[in-house]
């Protein structure tokens, strides 16, 4: 790790913000590059993005829920999350419809249409605006994350992330293009000509992402790219390999291959419609016995040692889908034949007996029935549980000064309890640390649980698949993995890649007013 000793670091940096020609051409990640390498450099760095829209969310110290994407850039940052980080978060719950998340709370669903009016932007420009602010006085510098695309100029009077969010910070923006899609000069010099002219003078680098191959190559194109928009390209950095960080959506997941491995304990992660924390099984991903892999085909799914239901924004629509596809059938089967069956959060709800929605909060259907393979009934509230917990299995004895050595979050609108009919009740699978309990385990191999990160914990890691050891190749048996560790590692070594192609000295003389 390299440090620059050109700046003086008791100076303010301005903010920087990283804007795109587009979506995913690579913003998050290198927010998240811009964040460890300000922390490497000895400043004190902070995420921000107005305005996110995903179904990947966290909760922070405070029980209050953000995007998941700001929650990983605060760690690479090395400071706690917060709403202020990320004061909007937009959970779709269809192609037309999303929950809208103000500082940490829901405030409604609202039609796509409805949202993107001028009519009450501003009340919410005035919050997101109110919570850079506030990050601001804490933090330096502030690392920003447009959306989409900067030069989106149908949602010009409507935009709170991009342009308008850059202009209330006073922040030095470096518009991202992704190279490997193709049309770069296109979409760099477009996106800068379709700026007004106020608007252009903020724009001040450009950084190619995504280059595969010799970048000896790209030289030309590089001064042709700078006489054109007038402005520096900081850095041409190549296609990231071998460094893992969370994904921000679940586009990749199905290319993650379901191909049956020996010497491994085969997961199925079910790829559901509305999939919902997918993050939650990055570790178990990386344990060395283990070989996980999404997938939506049943015959995959009924071939598995473990099949996992994952968190769902929209559970009954899923649950109702897992019937229509067959899946349904094929956990089953999965089940009956000797496979674990392991819920979390929606996917939780989808394993009991019944789900009720008697407020119709996911839609007009009063109830359904769930698969049956726990004796539970849900029913979903209007209220929504978002906190961080501690907590140990209830199978475990508590240690002396560690009695809740385990972590993990809770997001979800329901309260799942045992079914007054059934005949007996499996045991509960968690002890949280304020004494309640949390989900139940039937016979070592049908778990359900509303802990998000729950697979973080190598105890929970290693309970889950003690029933398929005999599965797992000898070499690999005795391997013990630290999630935590392999994740600063992974930041470090994002770092390490951005930094090597990027002019961060001509990049620290931006953002001091050097250049």
């Amino acid at each position: 790790m390299s440090t620059q000793g050109t700046s003086d670091k008791t100076r303010r940096l301005h903010p920087v913000m990283l804007a795109g020609t587009g979506s995913d051409v690579g913003k998050s990640v290198l927010a998240t590059a811009l964040c460890r390498i300000f922390l490497q450099d000895g400043y004190h760095p902070a995420p921000f993005k107005a305005q996110n829209m995903a179904l990947n969310s966290y909760a922070t110290p405070e029980g209050l829920e953000i995007g998941r994407a700001q929650a990983v850039q605060a760690e690479a940052a090395g400071v706690p999350c917060h709403t202020d980080m990320n004061p909007l978060l937009l959970k779709p719950q269809s192609d037309h419809t999303s929950q809208v998340v103000l500082n940490g709370r829901p405030i409604g669903n609202r039609d796509a249409y409805d949202y993107f009016r001028k009519e009450g932007r501003e009340e919410l420009r005035s919050a997101v605006n109110a919570a850079f602010d506030r990050l601001a006085s804490r933090y330096n510098p502030i690392v920003m994350e447009g959306a989409g695309s900067l030069a989106e100029i149908n949602l010009r009077d409507s935009d709170l992330v991009n342009v308008p969010m850059a202009m209330h910070a006073g922040a030095d923006i470096i518009l991202v293009g992704d190279i490997d899609r193709g049309g770069v000069f296109a979409s760099v010099y477009g996106s800068l000509m379709l700026l007004r002219l106020e608007e252009r003078k903020y724009v001040k680098g450009i950084i190619i992402n995504k280059f595969r191959g010799d970048l000896r190559l790209f030289e030309k194109g590089r001064q042709m790219l700078e006489e054109l928009c007038g402005i520096p390209v900081l850095g041409v950095v190549p296609y990231l390999k071998d460094v893992h960080i969370e994904e921000e959506d679940s586009v990749a997941l199905s290319a993650k291959s379901a191909a049956a491995r020996a010497g491994k304990i085969n997961v199925a992660v079910v790829l559901l419609r509305h999939i919902s924390n997918f993050t939650d099984f990055n570790a178990l991903e990386r344990d060395p016995r283990v070989h996980l892999f999404y997938s939506g085909q049943p015959e995959e799914i009924a071939k598995a040692d473990i099949v996992i239901l994952p968190g769902s924004k929209s559970t009954l629509d899923d649950l109702n889908e897992l019937r229509r596809s067959g899946l349904a059938q094929a956990i089953l089967e999965a089940r009956r034949n000797g496979a674990t069956v392991l819920g979390i959060c929606g996917g939780y709800q989808m394993l009991g007996r019944l789900i009720r929605d008697p407020h119709h909060v996911e839609g007009p259907l009063d109830s359904l029935p769930g698969l049956g393979l726990l004796p539970l009934v849900t029913e979903i509230s209007q209220e929504k549980v978002t906190r961080q917990v501690h907590f140990r299995l209830a199978s475990s004895t508590p240690q002396n000064g560690n009695a809740f050595p385990m972590e993990g979050y809770e997001i979800h609108m329901g309260v799942t309890a045992p079914d007054d009919t059934a005949d007996s009740v499996p045991s509960h699978l968690c002890i949280l640390e304020d004494g309640t309990e949390d989900g139940y385990i039937a016979d070592g191999k049908c778990i359900g649980t509303y802990l998000h990160g729950i697979l973080d914990n190598q105890a929970f890691i290693d309970l889950l698949l003690e029933p398929h050891r005999d599965k797992i190749d000898a070499a690999a048996s005795g391997e013990n993995f630290d999630y935590h560790a392999y994740k600063e590692r992974q930041y470090d070594l994002l770092a390490d890649h951005v930094r090597a192609h990027i002019n961060m000295d001509l990049l620290y003389g931006i953002l001091e007013d050097r250049k």
